[in-house]
């Protein structure tokens, strides 16, 4: 999600969509809820590790879906004095935590699964599935088809947001954080089900319960993988992130036409949520301008960049006389500490 990433050719792509990531995440909680109660039956009725350690997988989903659902509400809240910049960072607040429900509940927990049964399996013990050995089979294979069809769900509506872009770059550069969360999700749930099936076939047809050992762990370290990219995207966001360069591009274009704005001295921009951008910048004027002609300026240039980049929800315009010899400030380095 950083913004180095290349630029989708519509605006929809800097955010990431709104509507489209709520469908998005309502279809994966609608297949994820019911596919988790299946999981645990199968794995009650044969106690396969793989299958409990895919429950655990759709529990944590479930869960995440809930969190997104939740930071898109919160988001909303107006504006308060304690927060004048409202509650837009909300959402990677909580896409931030789906990482770590992720990383804990449905990772660790896997590895930890893996490690339990491979000691069962170095002692000796033999794997027998039970006459209902079919069931963890026919279950996968349609969580499989369940999870595709939310998978192509999430990959419609980010079709929507993302333009030309890679569906990598997207995830790395969309601004809201649910649409490459989902997709994340999603794809890691096919082919942790992959994994799954993979262990329960050869375990049964081999009566070696290793590979069901060996499925659990790769669930397991997909997660861990899943959850680390979710967290290395999201922590770009939490820290601040500019506004793409097409949006940058829109509010520089709109101040070099505005009348009486010699140049733009230098600017910056800042993501205060998915779909709002604050933009300070400090622009020449003439030394001729009276006050009252550079107030009537600010208003034109403030008009005009509204129009050209709505998301631009705070705006703060500093005038001054261009120096050909200028340099922004930046912040002073912290006094070195006394030596001792």
């Amino acid at each position: 999600m950083t913004s180095e990433s290349a630029v989708a050719t519509t605006d929809d792509a800097h955010s990431g969509g709104g509507h489209g990531s709520n469908k998005a995440i309502i279809a994966a909680l609608a297949a994820n809820t019911f596919i988790a109660i299946l999981k645990f039956a199968g794995w009650a009725l044969t106690g396969v590790s793989s299958m409990l350690a895919e429950a655990i997988h759709s529990v944590a989903d479930t869960g995440n879906q809930f969190l997104l659902l939740i930071g898109g509400k919160r988001a909303k809240k107006e504006a308060t004095a304690e927060h004048p910049f409202g509650y837009g960072r909300e959402r990677y607040v909580f896409a931030f935590m789906v990482a770590i429900v992720m990383f804990s509940i449905g990772g660790v927990f896997a590895l930890y699964e893996a490690y339990h049964k491979l000691e069962s399996v170095l002692e000796g013990h033999h794997e027998d599935m039970g006459r209902w050995w079919w069931v963890p089979m026919v279950i996968l294979v349609g969580a499989i088809i369940a999870e595709s069809l939310s998978l192509r769900t999430a990959l419609r509506e980010s079709d929507k947001a993302r333009g030309k872009q890679r569906l990598s770059r997207f995830i790395r550069s969309a601004k809201a954080p649910e649409l490459p969360v989902v997709l994340l999700e999603d794809s890691a749930a096919v082919l942790g089900l992959i994994f799954a099936l993979f262990g329960v076939v050869l375990t049964k047809v081999t009566g070696n319960g290793l590979f069901d050992v060996i499925g659990t762990a790769l669930i397991g370290l997909l997660l861990i993988a899943v959850a680390i990219v979710m967290a290395v995207e999201t922590k770009s966001l939490l820290l601040g992130e500019a506004a793409s360069p097409q949006a940058i591009a829109k509010v520089r274009a709109a101040l070099d036409a505005t009348d009486g704005v010699d140049r733009v001295i230098h600017m910056k921009t800042l993501h205060l949520g998915p779909e709002e951008i604050l933009v300070a910048a400090k622009i020449a004027v003439s030394p001729r301008d009276s006050a009252a002609d550079v107030a009537e300026l600010i208003n034109n240039a403030e008009a005009a960049i509204r129009e050209a980049e709505p998301m631009v929800t705070s705006l703060y315009l500093e005038p001054d006389i261009y120096l050909e010899n200028y340099q922004p400030q930046e912040r002073p380095e912290p006094p070195a500490a006394p030596a001792h």
